[in-house]
């Protein structure tokens, strides 16, 4: 279709409207408007596309509410991509002038896309104002913000920048200033399989994830070029936050060279790679374990199993009856769409508790650095897979050698 919003005419007739989608998403689940579903949201790509609608404020609403969970592009039949079709669509939206947000809310979200996240050294000097301001109890809790560490904010991650590395660990941009022991975990763990592990070079900070679910697609193109060339090599990119996960490994489709999917066969979910080189031997742990699945590590990926086989042997695993539904971070999505997003978090909520996660003893596992943010502002204890594993690994490296001393 050569419409104002230029889609892939065969990815949007691809839908045949049966449904199958709609309990699968959480917008519909908590509005229950057809507008807020999969199948409504392509209607109305269709209409604009076919010239019988415009791109009026309703149209861009909808589709700034949705999530992009990627939850419908998992259930449906037919294999509709809808997590393309949205990402399409906002990003023809964006080139439009003045179709969006308020003049100052443009000009804000310009600062935090082009100059906060893309600049790290920027990013991290204002964590340690946001420091700051948490100690003075300044921050609103609706922001679902880490409480920030500054041991963690000064400490540098102890493994060396490029080289000729067995694999690579991507740091990205607000997870490496915000949940930097997270990465240290993920390297104790990655050297435990054997692995020398590097991390990118200068220029390899940040995904474009966030970017790209905003429409902004020229800055995701400039950022995954950036993060290509940062990683050199053959060797396998590890990456522990899902969400960026998903983006490296969809470069080939927003970059369209064969360079990006070469670059996008070498990623690998960190639970993918550890399992793939053989799980570090451990003893079991009497703590008990929810496992949420962030969106992106289910539907995009499809590497949420390795997460269990990396944990099974050290800990009792419980799931949720919920099908991976979506806890409604999204990104920033939490931010600009907090009513939604709090009513998608408490549908999430009733199910972790379900499984158990409000008991002693109990915490739940999530692989994303926006869905351990969003569980936690709802009152859970959330750990990632690489923590969980590297405190088991460290229990069990202090017994062997209480044991061999004894002997």
């Amino acid at each position: 279709m050569n419409g104002p919003l230029q889609l892939n005419g065969e990815e949007l007739v691809a839908c045949v409207g049966c449904g199958l989608c709609l309990p699968h998403c959480p917008t519909y689940r908590v509005t229950g408007l057809e507008i807020a579903s999969p199948r409504g949201r392509i209607a109305a790509m269709r209409s604009v596309e076919a010239g019988i609608a415009p791109i009026d404020r309703p149209f861009i609403e909808a589709m700034q509410e949705c999530v992009q969970c990627r939850g419908c592009d998992a259930a449906c039949p037919s294999g509709v991509p809808f997590g393309h079709l949205i990402q399409d669509t906002r990003a023809a939206i964006n080139d439009i002038p003045g179709a969006t947000q308020q003049r100052w809310l443009r000009a804000l979200e310009w600062c935090g896309y082009r100059v906060i996240l893309t600049h790290h050294r920027v990013l991290v000097a204002l964590s340690w104002v946001l420091l700051g301001a948490q100690r003075m109890h300044l921050v609103p809790r609706r922001f679902a913000l880490p409480p920030l560490n500054a041991a963690a904010l000064r400490t540098k991650l102890n493994a060396p920048i490029g080289g000729n590395p067995d694999a690579w660990l991507f740091t990205g941009c607000v997870m490496d200033a915000w949940q930097r022991p997270t990465h240290a975990a993920a390297l104790q763990v990655l050297r435990a399989t054997g692995a020398s592990v590097s991390v990118p070079m200068s220029g390899g900070d940040c995904c474009g994830a966030l970017h790209d679910h905003s429409g902004r697609r020229q800055d995701a193109q400039r950022l995954a070029r950036r993060v290509i060339a940062a990683m050199p090599g053959d060797a396998p990119i590890v990456v522990d936050s899902a969400g960026c996960g998903a983006a490296l490994k969809e470069y080939g489709r927003l970059l369209g060279t064969t360079e990006a999917a070469v670059f996008a066969a070498r990623v690998r979910d960190f639970a993918e790679y550890v399992v793939e080189r053989g799980v570090p031997r451990t003893r079991p742990s009497a703590t008990k374990i929810v496992i949420q699945d962030p969106c992106h590590l289910r539907h995009v990926q499809k590497a949420h199993l390795p997460v269990r086989a990396l944990l099974q042997a050290s800990y009792a695993l419980s799931e949720t009856d919920d099908d991976g539904l979506c806890c409604g971070a999204g990104g920033a999505y939490s931010l600009l769409q907090p009513t939604l997003s709090h009513g998608i978090a408490e549908r999430k909520a009733v199910a972790l508790r379900a499984a158990g996660a409000d008991h002693d003893n109990t915490i739940v596992c999530s692989a994303n650095p926006g869905c351990a943010m969003q569980l936690q502002q709802a009152g859970f204890v959330v750990r990632h897979p690489a923590e969980l594993l590297a405190e088991v690994l460290c229990e069990s490296n202090a017994l062997e050698s209480d044991r061999k001393r004894s002997e």
